[in-house]
């Protein structure tokens, strides 16, 4: 089976030959770092790989001959983390549905970094896949070109707030946080927090804030109380960002939380100190967590249909999609914290 291809055309190395006036021969040299060549022969060469988005073909040399059947049974994958369940829960759905059509699923992790982000791409894009799935809509330049000159499918996941390469399957996350921040208003809430981590690196949770404070301004309020951890996402920076939070604001009514591995965390604490919950404070996460739906008291959240999000995405490869997006929503768990 072969994906659907994208209108358009591969990238060779006779068109960074022609870019950078020089042989193809010397392309290649360059490219592989071996044999002969001028220092300004080898930076035309370089700029012109990188202005056309050119990515040498790995398979070219090590399976020759057989390089076209093995790429085609690839589909390269880049994800931001796998300590946040969110996204084992995408890979989850999206390589489930792949596995059924013979494709295979080569993964990578960029830890939030774009810069990482646009390596993984490159390595990919160096085995020929049938198709890259990226996380977010938000990349460097120079992945933007590549994917552009890669000829073959894209899959953005996981956010349709902006313009896609070609396939955006996800939800608005602008959205999210403005009906969470409905919720918590129409609750009867007015000193309302944010506790959060590194809103320059994870760009969804830095949307779903924005769509939250614009919920607020909308209501004539601002934020109370604010506490933003530069580590990664868990329960304990959740627990120790929610208790600093309200040392240093504790009139605060209500705290939301960029996602619910911290929400969690803030329960935790508000176990640990003896605060009632909801009474003493409110608490909402977001992407409704099998876990936090097993609490004592359930999260109140928001459900982001994230091995939905997976398999449509498989789905619009399988099936030749059109450009576009397809937007899955979600859904308001009232639960019992807020």
């Amino acid at each position: 089976m072969t994906l659907h291809q994208v209108p358009g055309r591969l990238v060779t190395i006779a068109d960074v030959a022609r870019e950078a006036q020089v042989g193809e021969s010397t392309v290649s040299r360059v490219l592989r770092g071996q044999g002969s060549y001028s220092k300004r022969a080898g930076e035309r060469v370089l700029e012109a790989a990188a202005r056309l988005g050119y990515v040498p073909n790995r398979l070219a040399g090590s399976l020759a001959g057989n390089a076209d059947s093995v790429g085609s049974q690839l589909v390269g994958v880049v994800i931001p983390s796998l300590t946040n369940i969110v996204f084992p829960d995408l890979l989850r759905g999206l390589t489930g549905d792949l596995d059924t059509t013979g494709f295979q699923s080569v993964i990578g992790v960029s830890d939030y970094d774009p810069a990482r982000e646009e390596t993984l791409v490159e390595s990919l894009l160096s085995w020929r896949p049938s198709a890259l799935v990226l996380t977010g809509l938000e990349h460097t330049a120079l992945t933007v070109t590549r994917l552009r000159a890669a000829g073959i499918r894209i899959v953005e996941m996981i956010d349709t707030d902006g313009p896609g390469l070609d396939i955006v399957v996800g939800f608005s996350n602008r959205a999210v946080g403005h009906a969470s921040a409905r919720h918590l208003i129409e609750r009867g809430y007015r000193r309302i927090g944010y506790v959060g981590h590194d809103l320059s690196q994870d760009l969804r949770a830095a949307k779903r804030f924005a769509g939250f404070e614009a919920a607020l301004r909308e209501a004539g309020l601002s934020l109370h109380s604010q506490e933003l951890v530069f580590d990664r996402s868990s329960a304990a920076v959740g627990r120790a960002a929610l208790e600093a939070l309200m040392a240093r604001a504790p009139d605060t009514d209500a705290v939301y939380f960029s996602n619910d591995d911290m929400a969690l965390g803030g329960y935790f604490g508000c176990l640990g100190r003896g605060w009632a919950v909801p009474g003493r404070v409110a608490l909402f996460g977001c992407h409704a967590l099998d876990i936090t739906a097993a609490m004592p008291q359930p999260l109140s959240t928001m459900r982001t249909p994230r091995l939905e999000i997976g398999r449509a995405a498989a789905r619009s490869l399988a099936d030749g999609a059109p450009a576009g997006t397809i937007d899955l929503g979600f859904e308001l768990c009232q639960g019992a914290t807020a």
